[in-house]
């Protein structure tokens, strides 16, 4: 067995774009996600190391000292970090020539073929789901029996047939053992969940058909497989035993509430345990399940309403209305538990209209917080496709080749790049700014010591990141991209 060091690589300072991440780029307020596609394969390889270089903010010259302690190194890539990733994938071959180094990631599964074309310094990548196609490579099989991965042989690039996604998710290790073996808990954040946090999967995919969400289209698939509830319940008792501190578990799957007969139970089981968790939902959750899982304990919902315009809703195939929205927090305030929206700005079909409904119907359902994110047109996705298509993508420069930032990529008919890019700072203000949220943000403030020192670090966070933020560099990016 290869000695094997799962790398999720340094990249822009703050990034939140490797190997948990669904945000790729640096991000308003310091998010730090678990690497947590990293380390089943970890848990699968003896000897293995996971090492998570933006929340430890460790260099590529400290990285790189790394390789002489491993025969294999796995990094997780992304669209927006590749250029960056390449450079590692470089000095961890200096160090080391003989390590063998390969890449996962939507990226790669996507273009495999264009990745390792453009990075001949890459050995092999393994695409989509690379649990057991990494763990066959670190055993040391043939190459050429691999299902899933892409690889040189010569001076051809080879491609194997793809591995099936998995089904049976319970033989899977505990991702949080190797948390507890190679990382640091308190070197994770999310802005709305309590710190610190722990988070792993329950499922894998997602049956929803989004045309922007990158990780069913490139990754994990549209069909919602899940761990049996006694798996997660087992993982959940280890994690309160591994982790007393920590403040909440949070459940990062596409969609815990896909099938909701399944969340009802899992919330049923999780009342005994006592703990405090969140998850993720969609707008059409029935009040049933939700009843349950508040019972069982559940703090906060992050809800995907992407947008207050009903045509925008239909462009992106996103299977619930408004109304479907509006309810979903009336039955959340009801029961006492906590909603983060997230919208974005720059989706099909938006308009400067579109953008103030998408504000006006944020602060009608006036959830607890918000985040505004930019719609990217990921390599892979519909989005991307239809762009592609109409003309509509100006720039593949997905983030700002400096600082990580989002740009905004597409010009509408009806908006352009630079106006899109205006209503990210514009939204938040008119959310955030209402004197109703002010008055209630500084009533808790005033309650709870803890919540008064987060809401104000991330205040302080926020208005710096505004600040810095730009669509255009003065320069040219890292990766010789011009702002257009």
């Amino acid at each position: 067995m290869k000695r094997t060091l799962l790398l999720n690589p340094p990249s822009f300072q703050d990034f939140d774009g490797g190997a948990g991440s669904r945000y790729q780029a640096t991000r308003e307020v310091t998010s730090f996600w678990y690497p947590t596609w990293l380390c089943y394969p970890a848990g699968l390889i003896p000897e293995s190391r996971v090492v998570d270089a933006p929340p430890e903010n460790l260099t590529v010259a400290q990285v790189a000292a790394l390789a002489t302690d491993f025969e294999l190194a796995v990094l997780f890539t992304s669209s927006a970090s590749f250029g960056h990733d390449l450079e590692t994938v470089s000095r961890l071959k200096e160090k080391n020539p003989q390590i063998l180094v390969g890449l996962v990631g939507p990226q790669v599964s996507i273009l495999a073929q264009e990745s390792l074309a453009a990075g001949p310094q890459v050995d092999f990548v393994a695409r989509r789901e690379f649990d057991y196609a990494v763990t066959e490579i670190a055993e040391g099989r043939p190459w050429k029996e691999i299902l899933g991965v892409s690889y040189r042989q010569g001076d051809q690039i080879q491609h194997n047939p793809d591995r099936p996604y998995l089904e049976d998710l319970d033989p899977l290790p505990m991702v949080t053992e190797i948390y507890h073996r190679d990382l640091k808990i308190e070197n994770y954040q999310i802005p709305y969940l309590r710190y610190p946090y722990v988070s792993f999967y329950t499922g894998r995919g997602c049956p929803a058909h989004c045309v922007y969400c990158l990780w069913p289209q490139t990754f994990t698939g549209h069909r919602f497989r899940v761990r049996s509830v006694p798996n997660v319940v087992a993982e959940v008792r280890r994690s309160l035993e591994l982790f007393p501190q920590a403040a909440e578990i949070f459940f990062d799957d596409d969609t815990f509430t896909a099938d909701g007969e399944r969340a009802r139970q899992l919330g049923r089981a999780f009342r005994d345990l006592k703990f405090v968790w969140s998850t993720t939902a969609r707008a059409n959750t029935s009040y049933e399940t939700l009843k349950a899982m508040k019972d069982g304990g559940l703090r906060l919902l992050v809800v995907g309403f992407e947008t207050g315009d009903p045509q925008v809703l239909k462009n992106i195939r996103k299977g619930v209305t408004l109304d479907l929205g509006r309810r979903l927090v009336k039955w959340c305030k009801e029961l006492g538990i906590q909603v983060h929206g997230t919208f974005m700005v720059g989706l099909p079909g938006e308009t400067p209209q579109s953008i103030e409904a998408s504000i006006r119907f944020a602060c009608e359902l006036d959830p607890d917080t918000i985040q505004v994110s930019l719609a990217t047109p990921y390599p892979g996705t519909e989005f991307y496709d239809f762009c592609r298509e109409q003309g509509y993508l100006q720039d593949d420069a997905l983030v700002h080749g400096q600082t990580g930032y989002q740009q905004c990529v597409v010009d509408y008919p009806g908006i352009t790049a630079a106006e899109i890019f205006a209503a990210v700072p514009k939204f938040y203000r008119r959310f955030y700014f209402r004197p109703s949220y002010m008055a209630r943000a500084a009533l808790v403030m005033m309650r709870d010591p803890v919540e008064r020192r987060r809401l104000l670090k991330e205040g302080r966070q926020f208005l710096s990141f505004m600040f810095r933020r730009r669509q255009c560099p003065d320069t040219q990016s890292e990766a010789g991209n011009s702002c257009r």
